[in-house]
């Protein structure tokens, strides 16, 4: 399936984590470490209510045409960017209306500062947060074959993004080679890649960038894998940890069922996201 947006070339490339046992990973790679305890050490039970409240919401929601988008998974922190000043230096908006959530419009400020300090600052954001009737309308005009139908959509979330450059087709620009070297530090992935298609049913979109996060990205990233693929991983290994650029995480995956229990670090700062399928995972910065 194809999509409308701006021609990116981009390649997923590496860092370092911890060692892992894992069968995909190349024997001269320095992979997760896998952590096959369920010691709760250093852990408290959450007190964010029922874990299945928490499973359609976050940064790592899987979003296709088998698993919408829920009300509670859009983002609550949308924003018109060309008016927040703080949140529009150093690249163009092809809409004066862009909308995008807050944090991920930070962290996409970030990472084009940092582009700018190497002299790469020809950025440009074609496409943001649509709600669902501008997904419809879309997907009305464009057809299946550029469109997804309205909920079913990453640009539904307010994650998700269409980049570009202002001087040629982001193959051939500096920006689409520096965000091939750089995009994952800051949290984002290269959603559709080329080589993927058989699992994330879209065809290649070189433009569309997603906001998951880190470690989230830095692993990925370094396995190749696609957000369907790591989802799956996470589900697999349940608790995992990996040291990204000197800080270590601790990842968790949690069946959500009525009779789960959250735990939640006692100390240090931590995300919770569900998968939007069955699970939640919670990432402890130690």
């Amino acid at each position: 399936m194809k999509k409308w947006g701006f021609l990116i070339c981009i390649v997923l490339i590496g860092y370092i984590v911890t060692q892992s046992p894992a069968s995909f990973l190349q024997k001269d790679e320095m992979p997760i470490e896998i952590q096959n305890t369920h010691e709760q050490a250093g852990y408290i039970v959450s007190d964010t209510g029922n874990i299945r409240d928490q499973v359609h919401k976050g940064n790592l929601l899987l979003v296709n045409s088998t698993y919408a988008v829920h009300p509670e998974g859009v983002r609550t922190d949308i924003v018109q960017v060309a008016q927040q000043d703080e949140l529009v230096r150093g690249y163009g908006l092809l809409d004066q209306n862009m909308m995008l959530s807050r944090q991920v419009a930070h962290e996409f400020q970030k990472m084009i500062e940092a582009a700018g300090e190497e002299g790469v600052r020809y950025f440009l954001i074609s496409s943001g947060y649509r709600d669902l009737a501008k997904q419809d309308e879309l997907y009305q005009q464009m057809g299946s074959d550029y469109a997804l139908p309205a909920g079913h959509s990453e640009h539904n979330l307010g994650l998700s993004l269409d980049v570009g450059s202002t001087l040629t087709t982001m193959a051939e620009a500096p920006e689409g080679a520096w965000l091939e070297q750089n995009a994952w530090k800051y949290g984002f992935i290269l959603r559709y890649p080329k080589d993927k298609v058989g699992i994330t049913g879209i065809q290649y979109e070189p433009w569309h960038f997603r906001y998951v996060g880190l470690p989230h990205s830095a692993i990925m990233n370094k396995n190749k894998m696609v957000l369907e693929e790591y989802l799956d991983f996470l589900k697999e290994k349940e608790n995992i940890t990996a040291e990204v650029e000197d800080e270590e995480y601790h990842i968790r995956y949690y069946r959500a069922t009525k009779d789960t229990t959250l735990y939640i670090p006692e100390q240090g700062s931590y995300e919770i996201s569900g998968d939007n399928m069955e699970g939640v995972i919670v990432t402890a910065k130690r």
